[in-house]
């Protein structure tokens, strides 16, 4: 929980944000050994949270009051792995989403038989608290094409909803991941074309795979921003940012532009490298945006970055500049500190 001094060092940052100020920071890691994080802040005045696991087999959920609370709530077991078949591998990246009164969880999977064979499915439940009530199986979220598929997410702007995910394309000899757009019909379906937003292009973008991965969308100062995580996952992994006027057609390629350089990177200054795979939310009174990622406290990994299980998730408030885009900083250090966090 906030002290005084957060809050007074805050007030500074709202008055001086454009000029890039200090912003407080929060007791982090937030959660240890959760990686892809997803935060949202419901009208029940609770965050609730979810993330990978590193045995990759099941779906937890947590709430609690606060950001920082969330690391000591309980965390609830509300899906797992199929024995056999699709679902039945790789559980990765689940995010909850409240729409039109019901829940939905949207996560990737692989088989049991095939581990990379990931695909997007989601799960749906009617309760009012989604700790508490049952989740049905809503099967497969389908995208134009049959092929490697993750990290979906979604929102509504200007009365439509959209999907944004990550995808291969089959034809493609290059194993690229890229960003893809549609609109929904349905909370577990698309009827327009997949556009395509992002694909690996810079050097920053291509570090040992060619990964654009990981979109999370935020809506502020008349812009639609994506930020996307790009490379491997060890601490070349970045973030990205892609934007569009709000009041352009967003299924118009042509209506984003994307950033020349990587907008969130490791700090070895810090100790925190390959900061990514980020959600938004805000503090319990809207007034000041949080960003929350995955990083690691070390650069050197043994063996494959994705069995090390020390990705942890961390949260920290960030500002804006002049022209309206996001001022992310530069990841914080793992320290409980009342003070400013460098930028």
């Amino acid at each position: 929980m906030f002290t005084r001094l957060h809050w007074l060092s805050l007030a500074l940052v709202l008055t001086c944000g454009a000029a890039g100020a200090a912003v407080p920071q929060f007791a982090n890691p937030l959660v240890p050994q959760r990686a892809d994080p997803h935060v949202i802040l419901h009208t029940d005045g609770y965050y609730y949270f979810t993330a990978t696991v590193p045995e990759y087999d099941r779906i937890e959920l947590r709430r609690a009051r606060t950001l920082e609370q969330l690391g000591k709530a309980d965390a609830k077991v509300i899906w797992r792995k199929h024995a056999k078949g699709p679902m039945g591998n790789h559980i990765w990246a689940p995010e909850l989403h409240f729409i039109d009164g019901k829940w939905f969880i949207y996560f990737t999977a692989g088989s049991a038989e095939d581990k990379w064979a990931i695909r997007l499915y989601v799960l749906e439940s009617g309760a009012a608290n989604p700790m508490e009530g049952g989740w049905t199986e809503r099967g497969q979220l389908k995208t134009a094409w049959d092929s490697f598929t993750l990290d979906a997410t979604t929102f509504s702007h200007a009365g439509q909803r959209y999907l944004v995910w990550t995808q291969r394309r089959p034809e493609k000899e290059l194993h690229a991941t890229n960003i893809y757009i549609a609109r929904m019909d349905t909370p577990t379906s698309i009827n327009s074309a997949a556009v395509l937003l992002s694909t690996p292009e810079h050097k920053w973008e291509k570090v040992k795979y060619l990964v654009n991965e990981a979109p999370a969308v935020l809506v502020r100062n008349g812009k639609v921003f994506i930020t996307y995580s790009a490379s491997a996952t060890d601490a070349s992994y970045s973030m990205g940012l892609l934007t569009a006027d709000a009041g352009s057609d967003l299924l118009d390629a042509a209506s984003w532009r994307k950033s020349a350089e990587p907008v969130f990177v490791s700090s070895a200054e810090n100790g925190q490298y390959g900061p990514g795979h980020n959600a938004f939310t805000t503090t319990p009174d809207g007034k000041t945006d949080v960003l929350v990622y995955h990083a690691r406290n070390y650069r050197e990994i043994k063996g494959d970055s994705l069995e090390d299980p020390n990705r942890a998730t961390r949260a920290q408030a960030f500002g804006w500049r002049a022209d309206g885009s996001p001022d992310f900083g530069v990841p914080v250090a793992d320290q409980a500190s009342s003070g400013p966090a460098k930028r």
